[in-house]
């Protein structure tokens, strides 16, 4: 069968994100006989002419489309990505049956696929449903009994199955180079499935709390094929929590040091679970940055938040960062349950006493249904059951959602590593454009240090 593959994501801030979803699908649907062709919508200037161009070049009979977010989860300038693909559903239902799929779409699946009018929904991990999705229609037979398939004009669905052995992507399709170009990076993932219990991740929802872990050696040769063939310098690690297990990092990057390949990379990590051991196999084996999910510098809010760590964690692993001259960066989230002035001012007090490379922040929790987070704003009455989780849904405490913005920025803008992109404190469209010239690699917050006074644009 000739199968197009789509990538809907259009979001270039702060970086373009290569389709990694949906080039995990590739391999299984070659491997099954298929005839691929790949549209990413990324870098086009006129989406729909691409598209209608390709659906007549290729004619394919089956159209499977990724949504790999619906929403930029930023408040107050928040945007839908919603309307943008279902132009493009429209556009490909007239030429083919049309599959939707991507960690954005099983967020919501009912609610995503009757808005989209798709044909059918793959909600989870598709490496092994799609195949057998196709099968179905080819022999003209509609597919029943597939656990995680969701058919147009239905709400009924068996829940999806893990993915037991996670593959190797296949990019051979895709334009790695201009990834390389105007992102800085390649992204590499090493497992799935997080068994923490942050009230606001939806990562459990999409992987699971049970974690499958890939083996090193496909890894390595995932890392050399990169480097090798597709001239990549700098690699992010796209895992939810790249340093747990710890066991599994030191055996990852003691394989990266064995292998001497020359590449630079950073990761997300969890500063309850950082060693001075893994951290100094962390840097032998290329990594020049990493990025704490802190979410809070306030002990009652790291509870509130069901973070794995303690204020004390964020100042050991902060402590072993700055002590190797390694840049590091902090991420917050302003205005969970039980947010005050106080936890605000606790956050940007202990950023001082930490001295982070940068500091990331975020005002207001993207709700999805599912999370701990979405109960809580039932039962404050933020939500109910009628309310359209497709539309973004923001999360502010009541004790701070009258000046939860002036406040952050008034204390943002007089500290020049503080970057808060919902209220352009440090950033903004332009200046990531102009920070995209010095050709970086990795990621743009690196740059902090070259950057003048604070600087926000007005509201």
């Amino acid at each position: 069968m000739k199968i197009l593959l789509v990538s809907a994501n259009r979001e270039r801030s702060p970086y373009p994100v290569f389709p990694i979803g949906l080039s995990y699908l590739a391999g299984p649907l070659q491997a099954a006989g298929h005839e691929l062709a790949v549209l990413d919508l990324c870098f086009e200037p006129e989406p729909e002419t691409a598209l209608h161009e390709k659906l007549c070049d290729f004619a394919p009979t089956l159209v499977v489309i990724s949504l790999r977010n619906i929403d930029n989860v930023t408040w107050p300038n928040s945007r839908s990505y919603l309307e943008g693909v279902k132009a493009v559903v429209d556009g490909c239902r007239e030429h083919a049956l049309v599959v939707v799929g991507g960690s954005g779409f099983s967020l919501m699946p009912v609610e995503t696929l009757a808005y989209l009018d798709a044909d059918y929904g793959v909600v989870g991990e598709g490496e092994e449903l799609l195949p057998r999705l196709v099968e179905f229609i080819e022999r003209g037979e509609q597919p029943a009994g597939l656990p995680g398939l969701l058919s147009r004009g239905s709400d009924a669905f068996l829940p999806p199955l893990p993915v037991e052995r996670i593959g190797t992507p296949e990019r051979t399709l895709f334009d790695v180079s201009r990834y390389q170009s105007d992102g800085g990076m390649a992204n590499v993932q090493t497992k799935r499935g997080c068994p923490f219990a942050c009230v606001y991740c939806t990562y459990p929802l999409l992987e699971g709390r049970r974690m499958r872990l890939r083996p090193v050696a496909e890894i390595i040769a995932e890392i050399r094929m990169l480097v090798d063939e597709q001239a990549v310098t700098y690699i992010y690690f796209v895992d939810d929590i790249f340093n747990y297990p710890p066991e599994f990092a030191e055996s990852l990057c003691q394989a990266l040091i064995a292998e001497k390949l020359r590449v630079n990379w950073t990761a997300f990590i969890n500063p309850a679970f950082i060693s001075p051991q893994l951290l100094d196999a962390m840097l032998a084996a290329g990594c020049d940055a990493i990025e704490y999910g802190t979410e809070s510098g306030s002990p009652s809010m790291l509870k509130n938040l069901g973070k794995s760590f303690t204020v004390d964690d964020l100042r050991l692993a902060s402590q072993l960062c700055r002590e190797r001259n390694l840049d590091f960066a902090h991420y917050i989230l302003f205005g969970g349950p039980g947010e005050t002035r106080d936890t605000v001012l606790e956050s940007f007090s202990l950023m001082d006493e930490l001295q982070p490379t940068a500091v990331i922040a975020m005002t207001g929790i993207r709700i999805f249904p599912g999370t701990a987070l979405y109960r809580t704003a039932l039962e404050e009455k933020i939500v109910d059951a009628g309310t359209n989780m497709l539309e973004p849904v923001f999360y502010i405490s009541p004790h701070v959602r009258e000046f939860l913005a002036e406040l952050v920025i008034e204390q943002a803008v007089s500290r020049r590593n503080w970057v808060v992109p919902g209220l352009e404190v440090n950033i903004s469209d332009a200046m990531l454009d102009a920070m995209r010239m010095f050709q970086v690699k990795g990621p743009l917050w690196k740059l902090i240090k070259r950057m003048g006074r604070s600087r926000v644009r007005p509201m």
